[in-house]
């Protein structure tokens, strides 16, 4: 058995907007500053290059010096960087993301997929993340995945 072996978390929700406004809110560098960092988070932008093979690199700061789970990078800060792997318009984002960190517990690279569907009532946002570093539980990830997906409902339903 294979003790080593990293996982695979994801989360997803219908929200009520097109795929176009969508798949624009991600490749929009003010737009993931504002929607991307889960609750109780803020984000700075270092660079955002959104294109096949663009790269990105920015920080998920605690907004409370009191907030009860370490940083990845600092005590208080996730910085990271990594590159879009595939951009389809409107369908489909892959990203490829590894963690600023001395702990190995958070090393290695992370594949972040998300796919846009077009529904009646709005569009599936599908987020799948695969070989997630083990340092991060996977309680943790997913309410932040969907407190970003819900962030961005916030953002693209106004």
């Amino acid at each position: 058995m294979n003790t080593t072996a990293k996982r695979t978390d994801s989360a997803a929700r219908v929200i009520h907007a097109t795929p176009e406004a969508i798949y624009a809110a991600y490749l929009d560098p003010t737009a993931i500053a504002t929607w991307r960092p889960p609750q109780g988070m803020h984000c700075e932008v270092f660079e955002f290059n959104p294109t096949p093979g663009g790269s990105f690199r920015m920080s998920f700061g605690y907004k409370e010096t009191e907030h009860g789970i370490a940083g990845k990078t600092t005590e208080h800060a996730d910085v990271f960087h990594g590159h879009f792997a595939e951009l389809i318009p409107h369908q489909r984002i892959v990203e490829i993301v590894e963690f600023e960190s001395d702990d190995p517990a958070f090393g290695g690279e992370m594949k972040v997929t998300t796919t846009l569907v077009q529904e009646r009532h709005g569009t599936n946002v599908n987020v799948v993340c695969e070989n997630v570093p083990t340092g991060i539980t996977a309680d943790d990830h997913r309410q932040g995945i969907q407190s970003s997906l819900a962030n961005l409902a916030q953002y693209v339903e106004r």
